[in-house]
């Protein structure tokens, strides 16, 4: 697999994972609109996500790579995931959801050293977030062969930083529309046909 494939499978991967209906994507896009610490915050939770990515991609993938139980548990442990993931996305078309700053209960304004705290707290303290960059992702990190698989850990990074940096800054553009339910049935729709085609793509992968 060429190392432009494999970064864009890993764009595509940490997109259908970070894009979705959370308290961090709510503060941050609160963040936004108030324009309050706004290049602190993007910036933030992209390191924050650098740090669990290689973590996971670099270190569990290399672990796995070197024990064959654990590396077809993970293969076929990370394919099940990103299909009840693909379906849960589905299932999420039929219902109304909708991304909004009031989802985040936070004061309207902090200082730079409280923001850095609830960030903080909103991503190290939420379990999904290691099992989506740490164990997901270093499950499918390991089924590329060593010279490609730091692709795929660039193409994670990128999408991290196209999202939180895009929400942020693009925050009172994207507003209207991440408050429509219609808008994310989109979304989810295409994060489900996105994540299928990566689980996939790993169950046929030798």
């Amino acid at each position: 697999m060429t190392a432009y494939l494999v970064l864009l499978k890993g764009f595509l991967t940490g997109a259908g994972l970070i894009i979705g209906i959370g308290a961090q994507n709510a503060f941050v896009l609160k963040q936004g609109l108030k324009k309050n610490h706004v290049f602190a915050t993007a910036l933030f939770c992209s390191l924050s996500d650098i740090l669990l990515i290689v973590i996971g991609i670099e270190g569990l993938g290399e672990i796995l790579t070197q024990n064959k139980v654990l590396f077809f548990i993970a293969k076929w442990g990370g394919a099940a995931f990103l299909f009840w993931y693909g379906f849960r996305s589905f299932r999420s078309v039929f219902h109304s959801e909708s991304l909004q700053a009031s989802q985040s209960h936070e004061p309207s304004s902090h200082s730079l050293k409280k923001t850095l705290l609830v960030l903080a707290a909103l991503t190290f303290l939420n379990p999904h977030v290691y099992l989506d960059t740490i164990v997901i992702l270093g499950s499918i990190g390991s089924q590329f062969e060593d010279p490609v698989r730091p692709y795929f850990a660039i193409g994670v990074i990128i999408a991290s930083f196209a999202w939180f940096f895009g929400l942020c800054y693009g925050a009172r553009f994207l507003s209207p529309i991440l408050k429509k339910p219609s808008s994310w049935k989109v979304i989810d729709c295409i994060v489900g046909c996105m994540m299928w085609a990566i689980a996939l793509s790993l169950v046929i992968t030798k």
